[in-house]
């Protein structure tokens, strides 16, 4: 998947446009994704990314049927291409959602069975013949073990997200997604509210037959819709993490981590 946020420049890779191609692996700078304020996340990565992001889920266009495809993010920031996460180039978390971990690669489908492998051509760490960077095509314009298990984990990526489509289903279908709206009051007054998400309404959870929620649990669903539940909690971190920048507050708590200082004794006078 490839997103415009992080990828700039995605180019398709072609083994004889791409034979000097080299890049430098792994990715250590990570302001490549400061304008990202959420990702897509696969429904296996919930047990991971509940713990440390906020997931929501968002409406995600319409499937070849015309049926409205509801997608779960984790959620980085209260604001577009904002990223709280980011530490200038260093990941805060302890969990990368695994689209994010592939960069500089990713997946963009060319027809319903068809993909082709990109990379992010804008990304200061690609760049032919680059000192220390790892090749993708041998001399012959064959995959290097490096370009193999790029496309192998990519694939199965995709698989996941094909699986994590069919919850969204799932979760449309039984009518147990509503439309949330979070408002936070920061120190000193500033308003912020963040909607255009889906959550889980535990009303309507509440409400379903033992059947139902059998169906869910075999399923593995309602595991997830917990993690999604619990996870919500992080929407205030984010908010607290939001009032840290804002340069007020910022002075006023570094002022408060500040030790005082501790007054020394003069030495006495010699007599």
């Amino acid at each position: 998947m490839i997103n415009q946020f992080l990828h700039r420049q995605p180019i398709g890779l072609d083994r004889d446009a791409h034979r000097q191609l080299r890049l430098r692996l792994p990715v250590t700078d990570w302001s490549v994704a400061s304008r990202l304020n959420s990702m897509f996340i696969a429904a296996v990565e919930f047990g991971d990314a509940a713990r440390e992001f906020p997931i929501v889920f968002v409406r995600a266009g319409n499937d070849t049927d015309g049926k409205a495809m509801i997608a779960p993010v984790a959620v980085f920031g209260l604001a577009t291409e904002e990223n709280l996460y980011l530490d200038g180039g260093r990941w805060r978390a302890s969990y990368m959602p695994a689209l994010l971990r592939m960069y500089p690669f990713g997946m963009a489908r060319l027809d319903e069975q068809r993909f082709a492998i990109c990379y992010d051509a804008a990304w200061p760490g690609a760049g032919n013949d680059l000192e220390g960077g790892q090749a993708l095509f041998d001399p012959q314009g064959q995959p290097t073990t490096l370009l193999t298990n790029v496309q192998q984990q990519l694939e199965q990526i995709e698989r996941e997200v094909q699986r994590t489509r069919l919850v969204g289903q799932k979760l449309t279908e039984m009518d147990l997604l509503r439309d949330m709206r979070f408002d936070a009051t920061l120190p000193g007054g500033q308003q912020v509210a963040v909607d255009g998400f889906l959550t889980v309404d535990e009303a309507r959870l509440g409400a379903l037959t033992d059947a139902q929620i059998v169906e869910l649990q075999k399923s593995g669903i309602l595991g997830l819709i917990h993690a999604h539940m619990i996870s919500i909690g992080h929407m205030r971190k984010l908010a607290e993490w939001r009032a840290l920048r804002t340069p007020a507050v910022a002075a006023a708590a570094a002022a408060a981590a500040t030790p005082a200082a501790v007054p020394t004794a003069s030495p006495a006078a010699s007599s």
